[in-house]
């Protein structure tokens, strides 16, 4: 976790600090708009970045959409790699080494307090006093707070890792999000060595997840998906096979759930064998109740999990994965060629494109 521990509070900022920045807010419903801010004075532990690359997150389409509730007016954007380009005092990154103006950085979607009970326990991602990246109210004390925009200003104890210079932002930016969250569901699972995956869902979270599990040595990885694209996407990212149905992948060892859909991971669930292991991360609106059946839960020994967000280390193992596997996946085909921030109105409104992220660089 990153730690700000500037050693003269009162040293001025190292780096140039602009009067202003530009920003697309969203105002409610499809109202998304670039609108100029003044860049306030760093604090103490503060950073400030300039955007090179924003992805467009599901969420964010789920957001302006109004199937998920956040803070309005605010600035959208999570999936994010920028350009330290100021900072006030000293600050570690999350493997303790000290950030440095002109680095590449991502950041966390979450910040946490670092105090409460849940931080105490390593959940962090679920603080009790959490604030996320891209998730708060233009009104707030941060309220540079989101991707979508020329800066953005990360507090003191925000989670930073430092990209290295082999990826290129296409990966780094969605590593923010995405494959940091595919990193910690993972996990979840244990190992993956000699097991039956299914793959609930092939946008950008299911085709990690299918990479991630063939790199950790699966005996099989089914990914599930309706759309015919995207089933021959998952082939090219480490699946040994594509289905359009649940009951079409068979019994399975771990299942992993991306898609949101209740009725799918209903019918995956009844596929695991015994022993076996669940863990969902794809519903984060309201999609109707699961039937289970408790005595089939007792005398399969199943295990259901639910995952949120992330911890720090999951960021950096998120950058690990990619770099290790550039060669093998072609990861720069997931992210669409990126476009100018006057146009993110209708990425975030607009029909989704064939690949599964669109992205911004708000210096065009």
């Amino acid at each position: 976790m990153t730690i700000a521990n500037p050693t003269t509070p009162q040293a001025a900022p190292e780096g140039r600090v602009p009067n202003e920045t530009t920003a697309a807010v969203w105002r409610g419903g499809d109202l998304i708009g670039l609108e100029t801010f003044p860049i306030p004075a760093l604090g103490a532990g503060e950073a400030l970045i300039q955007i090179d690359l924003a992805t467009v997150c599901g969420s964010d389409r789920h957001t302006v959409s109004g199937r998920r509730q956040q803070p309005c007016p605010s600035i959208l954007g999570h999936e994010t790699v920028g350009t330290v380009v100021a900072k006030h005092g000293r600050i570690e990154t999350i493997d303790g080494t000290e950030l440095h103006v002109g680095q590449r950085v991502i950041w966390s979607v979450t910040l946490p307090c670092g105090t409460c009970d849940r931080c105490a326990r390593g959940i962090t991602a679920k603080c009790r006093h959490l604030k996320k990246a891209g998730h708060e109210a233009l009104e707030s004390r941060w309220a540079l707070s989101g991707g979508y925009a020329a800066h953005i200003l990360l507090p003191r104890g925000m989670p930073i890792a430092v990209v290295g210079d082999d990826l290129p932002d296409e990966l780094a930016a969605p590593a923010a999000c995405a494959t940091a969250t595919v990193m910690a569901v993972t996990e979840r699972a244990g190992d993956l060595a000699g097991k039956r995956i299914a793959v609930i869902g092939a946008g950008m979270l299911g085709l990690t997840a299918a990479a991630v599990a063939a790199a950790a040595g699966a005996v099989a990885v089914t990914s599930i998906d309706i759309s015919a694209d995207r089933r021959a996407l998952a082939e090219r990212f480490g699946a040994t096979r594509s289905v359009d149905s649940v009951p079409d992948a068979g019994t399975i060892d771990v299942l992993f759930e991306f898609s949101g859909s209740r009725s799918a991971l209903q019918q995956g669930l009844a596929f695991l064998d015994v022993g076996g292991t669940a863990v969902l991360a794809g519903t984060v609106a309201p999609d109707g109740l699961l039937e289970i059946d408790p005595e089939s839960i007792v005398r399969n020994h199943t295990s259901i999990h639910g995952q949120h967000n992330y911890e720090p280390r999951h960021l950096l193992a998120a950058l690990g994965f990619l770099s290790g596997s550039a060669q093998t996946y072609p990861w720069t085909e997931l992210v669409a060629p990126a476009q100018p921030m006057s146009e993110l109105r209708g990425l975030l409104t607009g029909p989704p494109g064939p690949a599964p992220r669109e992205a911004v660089r708000p210096s065009r």
